[in-house]
This record gives structure tokens, C-alpha cells and sequence, in this order.
């Protein structure tokens, strides 16, 4: 009897030990468990709010400093042109062909004494700001070099539609030395290759005061412009009421000639935006048709398999083994 009793509180013991050992490891495994699932979602939430300061900091310098990098100072940049409702950047808008012709009037009347357009043949006007015939008449009142003939000189002919308008000046030299070292720029691009495009022209020709603010100091030869980087400008005010005689008899103000003169330049500068926007409405309409049909073809061909219905049969538990 002595020695079952002892061979019990042996079992007895070591099974405590046992169990304590048992209870130990669970809470252990628990515990680690609780850290492991823990530390996912500790990660995640430092990831997104990482995240969410990295897109607030873009957000934030975006916001103000824009998405152009911009002068050291705002005297070398000049002061920023307003938003004006131009009619050609609308969506669903086309050039105002009658501001066109007024523009290109006000080209060759004013600033054609001056400055080039070098990368606009005769050819590109017809049927946007003139007709075939005034075309051809206007090309023919310049002459142009031809081919070398046999004794190797070179004769004039009157332009054709496939010419390009004529320079004022021969070279950039002379360009220079009859505008006291400035050199006119050439029109053609003149709106793309300038920030702010149609608004900084527009507000450039018209932003002339009448005489410098107080404190604006102007070079020898300069004009005050305060759109222009620097605030002066060589060119002076050309735009004045009633410089041009419009066919049209739209009075010839000066915002009026600088908006024609403005959307003429742009058109120089993108003369495909009306073909542009007409195929790109071409594309949304086909397009739309073609997305259309192509819903409707996915949801006949799988019809047959996403309205299918699986059953699970199971086994008859009740029957008999054999």
C-alpha cells in the first residue's frame, strides 16, 4: 500500500509539472502570436501615414510653387499674365476665322516691318484666313531667288503659294543694327516658346504705360513693360486706336488688335488644332460605339458560364457498404 501511494504522488507531481510546462508554452505562443499579429498592422498604419506625408509635401510645394520652375526674383521674370477666356482652348471650340484674317492684317500692317515668320508658307492661309486667289496675289508682290541658271546667276521670280513669307531683314546682322542691337524674335513659335503662351502676349502688347511707376528704373533705349522679365523691353508701344482700318469695320481698339493679332500668332504656331479637335471627336464617338459593342459581345459570349449553376450532390451516407 505504502509504495502505490508513493508511485501516485510521483504520477501526481510530474503531471503538475506537465501541465505548468503545458500552460507556460501556450501562454508564450500566445503572446507571440499577439506580437506577430501585431506588428502587420503596425507596419501598414506607418506605411500609409508615410504615405500621407510624402503626398501632402508634393501637394504642399505644388500648391506653391506651381508645376514651372520660376525666376530667382520677380523683377527677372516679370509680372505674371492673367487667365483670359480664349475661345480656341475650349474643348469644343474652333479658331474665330474672322479674327484670324483681322490678326494677320494686323501682322502685316504693324508688326511685319520687323518681325519674320519665317515657318508659314502662303499655302497654310488659304482656306483659314484667305482666299486661293488673294493668296497667290499676295505671294506675287514679293520676288524670290530661283534656280542658278547655266552661267551660274541667279534671278528673281515673283512668289508662289508653296514660298514662305519674306524676312523684313536679309540677315540677323542688319536685323540688329536697325533696332540699336535688339534682335526682333521670329513670330512662328512665339506663342509656344513663351510661358504663358496667348495670355503673356496679349498682356505684353497691351501692359505699356503711359509713363514708368515711381522707382522703375529703365535702361538707355529700354521701354518699361512689366510683364516683360526685367521690366524692359526694347520694343516699343505699337498698338494704338484706330491704327489698322479693319475690312470687317470692327473698331480697330487696342485690345482688339492685340486679341486678333494674339490668335493669329497661335494659329501660326498650332494651325492643325482645328483638324486636331475634329478627329479627336471622331475618335470619342467611334470609340464610345466601339465599347459599346464590345460590352455587349463579352455578356453574349459568357452568358452561358457566368448564369450557371453548380450543385453539390453529395454522397448517400445511408446506403450500405459492401
Amino acid at each position: 500500500m505504502l509504495a502505490r501511494s508513493c508511485l501516485r504522488s510521483t504520477r501526481a507531481i510530474a503531471s503538475a509539472r506537465n501541465s505548468a510546462v503545458t500552460i507556460t508554452k501556450r501562454a508564450a505562443s500566445s503572446s507571440r502570436s499577439g506580437s506577430a499579429a501585431d506588428s502587420p498592422l503596425r507596419m501598414n498604419i506607418a506605411a500609409v501615414a508615410a504615405t500621407t506625408v510624402a503626398a501632402g509635401s508634393i501637394a504642399w510645394y505644388y500648391h506653391l510653387y506651381g508645376p514651372t520652375a520660376h525666376a530667382m526674383t520677380p523683377a527677372e521674370e516679370g509680372l505674371h499674365a492673367p487667365k483670359y477666356p480664349w475661345v480656341h482652348e475650349q474643348f469644343f471650340k474652333t479658331f474665330d476665322h474672322q479674327a484670324l484674317r483681322r490678326g494677320f492684317q494686323v501682322y502685316r500692317e504693324v508688326c511685319a516691318s520687323c518681325h519674320s515668320l519665317s515657318r508659314v508658307p502662303y499655302r497654310s492661309l488659304v482656306g483659314t484666313i484667305l482666299t486661293s486667289d488673294e493668296a497667290k496675289a499676295l505671294a506675287e508682290e514679293n520676288e524670290y531667288d530661283t534656280e542658278p541658271n547655266d552661267q551660274g546667276e541667279i534671278e528673281k521670280r515673283p512668289g508662289k503659294l508653296a514660298d514662305y513669307l519674306p524676312s523684313p531683314y536679309p540677315n540677323d546682322e542688319a536685323a540688329r543694327f536697325s533696332n540699336n542691337g535688339a534682335l526682333p524674335p521670329d513670330l512662328s513659335l512665339i506663342v509656344k516658346a513663351r510661358h504663358g503662351g496667348c495670355n503673356y502676349i496679349f498682356s505684353l502688347l497691351t501692359g505699356y504705360p503711359d509713363e514708368p511707376p515711381a522707382g522703375a528704373q529703365v535702361g538707355d533705349g529700354l521701354n518699361f513693360n512689366p510683364y516683360f522679365p526685367g521690366t524692359g523691353i526694347a520694343m516699343a508701344r505699337v498698338l494704338y486706336e484706330g491704327l489698322v482700318d479693319y475690312e470687317d469695320e470692327t473698331p480697330a481698339t487696342t485690345s482688339q488688335m492685340a486679341k486678333d493679332v494674339v490668335e493669329f500668332l497661335n494659329w501660326a504656331a498650332e494651325p492643325e488644332l482645328d483638324d486636331r479637335k475634329r478627329m479627336g471627336m471622331k475618335v470619342l464617338v467611334v470609340t464610345s460605339v466601339l465599347f459599346a459593342l464590345s460590352v455587349w459581345v463579352k455578356r453574349y459570349k459568357w452568358a452561358w458560364l457566368k448564369s450557371r449553376k453548380i450543385v453539390y450532390d453529395p454522397p448517400n451516407s445511408g446506403k450500405s457498404r459492401h
